[in-house]
């Protein structure tokens, strides 16, 4: 399982930490091909109809397979120490 989510995070495919609605995936779907937050959101959404109650499998299987992003601006994420105090 490691393997597959270190694919996805080399391929762009995460979950970003800020911009989220519920787990993220819309935004790194968004983020990854290039287009904004809502957009994306609303482009996953109109896809989904296509297959009533898709939604309920795809989206939580996404937010479990999707890598969390590792760290964003301003923050260190937990395999960079933090920078010492004096």
């Amino acid at each position: 399982m490691n393997d597959f989510r270190e694919t996805l995070r080399g391929q762009g495919l995460v979950r970003p930490r800020n911009g989220r609605v519920l787990g993220g995936v819309c935004a790194g779907l968004g983020r990854r091909f290039g287009i904004d937050p809502w957009p994306a959101r609303l482009l996953f959404v109109l896809l989904l109809m296509v297959v009533p109650g898709s939604q309920v499998l795809i989206y939580p299987i996404l937010w479990i397979l999707m890598p969390v992003e590792t760290s964003y601006a301003g923050v260190s994420s937990p395999s960079t120490p933090a920078a010492p105090t004096a």
